[in-house]
């Protein structure tokens, strides 16, 4: 049998330990002589605060301590699949100590009366106290077993987890499955380091992890991550998942992160370390992020869900890749399909199905943008009005749509666009809606919606507001695509300049942005009235190339039966 001389004497008889192989030498040696802020003031057995060789309570390990009685607040979130339940046997070993309720002191083999004197009864307040509220801990008391990793798809069936991890023998994950609290060479007492995310990785398995831009990243943490704490290594590439999260004590409990998701992004993202997103936040039109903190969920439902915005809505934080075409100016337009920054998220697919991953940018847009539409200040409402669920807007079976969910028809019906939209078959939410100074639209700035000067997150000036001037700049948006010659110079439509510099009539009183539905005889070319401009019938036929009648009431000027031709 085990008894506490031997292990004395296999202690003295260890070669002299480097770092803190061994209790002794570890904040776990809480005797007079111990190393640690909390130490007895005379006691000098090393083994007595845990362990005693006789009427010890539970038998095995010999333990010399009172169990806590402690009903937990235990660790919940929206994701996890595992059936967590009070701390297990084993943990509450740990606790006994480490929940701060029982004296350090009070062990078995003394009076209650007579604990041994510590300069510090009872567990500290800080990191290693972590009271009886575990929500913001990693989940213990539960069982890590195939069921379990068969129902979280990012979790490694225990069959595979490296073996120093300490599972009970019905797959118990409790403390001890990631601590040894008699071997602190690793530091907090754990069985494989967290370097590189080795710890976590043992039994998590985040998608896009290994080949991410977080994981590959040689930049240093800054301290507004980690809350002026320094990390406990020097680049992000070696701190891997403590960079944005913590095992215990995590101010942000659900999913143990430093802070919320919103906070951790735009803490790197202030242009140290990584580019600055945080100077888009606060522009003209963006998604506002700082706004509706809080709200997104992982398992959220698209169709149900409250109108908000957050970082990880559109990127995954486990999978974001760099994209090197991106990190120079103007290196290609902006393409349909998902982008690497924006690897592993979810979305809502032109069927109006939602998929786990999206493969095209617009899916990431349809999970507000579509049929359960998020309010859209100073919306334009139409003739033929979707509410705002653009989904409907750009499918196959519309009259008119930019070429977002299919490629362009009728190439030769809009002589105004320029060479190398023509030779676009389709093209991306990105291309309108962007940073006006995105690289990937020839600035210097960070690509993609996340703020604009400009209205509706626009990648450029767009006005709509009735009697505008027009110029190279009111219509900035339009003329990216569609040659401001050809359309003063009415090439498509006989009284484009008539409408937009005499008349000065928006484009979009008559053209829709995104697509409208209804027969296409009627709405072909995006037409599709602004209620607030165009009244009477407002009726447009279309009767071939280039040749129409209007039947509506515009700036007070009635139009019946109005016939254009070339």
């Amino acid at each position: 049998m085990l008894i506490l001389p031997t292990l004395l004497l296999a202690v003295a008889s260890l070669p002299p330990a480097h770092a803190d192989e061994s209790v002794v030498l570890s904040p776990h040696n809480l005797s007079a002589a111990g190393r640690g802020t909390v130490r007895a003031l005379n006691e000098g057995e090393v083994c007595i605060f845990c362990h005693t060789p006789h009427n010890a309570d539970p038998q095995a390990p010999l333990w010399n301590r009172y169990n806590p009685t402690t009903h937990y607040r235990i660790y919940t979130s929206s994701t996890t699949d595992a059936r967590i339940d009070q701390p297990g046997g084993p943990s509450k070993l740990c606790l006994s100590c480490h929940d701060g309720s029982i004296a350090l002191g009070l062990v078995l083999s003394r009076s209650p009366t007579d604990p041994i004197a510590m300069n510090q009864p009872f567990m500290p307040t800080g990191t290693s106290n972590l009271t009886n509220d575990l929500s913001d801990d990693h989940p213990i008391g539960f069982r890590f077993d195939r069921q379990l990793s068969n129902r979280d798809s990012q979790l490694r069936s225990p069959d595979l987890v490296d073996h120093r991890i300490k599972l009970g023998d019905r797959g118990e994950l409790e403390c001890t499955a990631c601590h040894d609290a008699h071997n602190n060479e690793l530091g907090n007492f754990l069985r494989i380091t967290q370097r590189e995310g080795a710890l976590c990785n043992t039994c998590h398995r985040m998608d896009g992890w290994r080949n991410s831009a977080h994981a590959l990243s040689s930049k240093t943490v800054p301290f507004t991550v980690t809350n002026g704490v320094a990390a406990p290594f020097n680049s992000m590439f070696d701190n891997a998942c403590q960079t944005c999260h913590l095992s215990h004590n995590a101010p942000h409990r659900e999913r143990l992160l430093r802070a919320r998701p919103y906070d951790i992004c735009i803490n790197c993202h202030s242009g140290f370390p990584a580019r600055d997103i945080s100077g888009l936040m606060n522009q003209r039109s963006g998604h506002r992020t700082a706004r509706f903190f809080d709200l997104h969920d992982p398992t959220e439902n698209p169709l149900t869900m409250r109108p908000h915005v957050d970082c990880v809505d559109c990127h995954n934080p486990h999978a974001v890749k760099a994209n090197p075409l991106a990190q120079t100016r103007l290196t290609a337009a902006p393409a349909a399909l998902i982008p690497p920054g924006m690897q592993f998220v979810p979305g809502v697919t032109a069927s109006g199905n939602q998929v786990d991953r999206a493969r095209y940018y617009y899916e990431v847009c349809f999970r507000c943008h579509a049929d359960n539409p998020v309010p859209v200040d100073r919306r334009i409402i139409r003739q033929r009005d979707a509410i705002g669920n653009i989904r409907r807007e750009l499918l196959p079976t519309v009259a008119s749509a930019h070429p977002i969910l299919f490629p362009a028809r009728g190439g030769m019906d809009v002589p105004s666009l320029v060479p190398l939209q023509r030779a676009r078959p389709v093209i991306g939410c990105q291309d309108c809606h962007n940073n006006p100074d995105a690289r990937e639209l020839g600035g210097f700035g960070p690509n993609g919606p996340h703020g604009s000067r400009f209205d509706f997150l626009l990648a450029a000036q767009y006005e709509t507001a009735d009697f505008t001037i027009e110029s190279p700049q009111a219509y900035a948006l339009c003329y990216r695509c569609h040659d401001r010659n050809s359309i003063l110079g009415d090439q498509s439509f006989r009284f484009h300049n008539r409408h937009i510099v005499t008349e000065r009539t928006p484009c979009s009183v008559c053209h829709a942005a995104h697509g409208v539905t209804g027969p296409q005889a009627r709405h072909d070319h995006l037409i599709n009235f602004d209620l607030t401009v165009v009244g009477g019938q407002r009726l447009f036929v279309d009767t071939g190339n280039f040749t129409g009648t209007c039947t509506l009431t515009c700036h007070g000027v009635n139009h019946v039966n109005f016939t254009y031709a070339p």
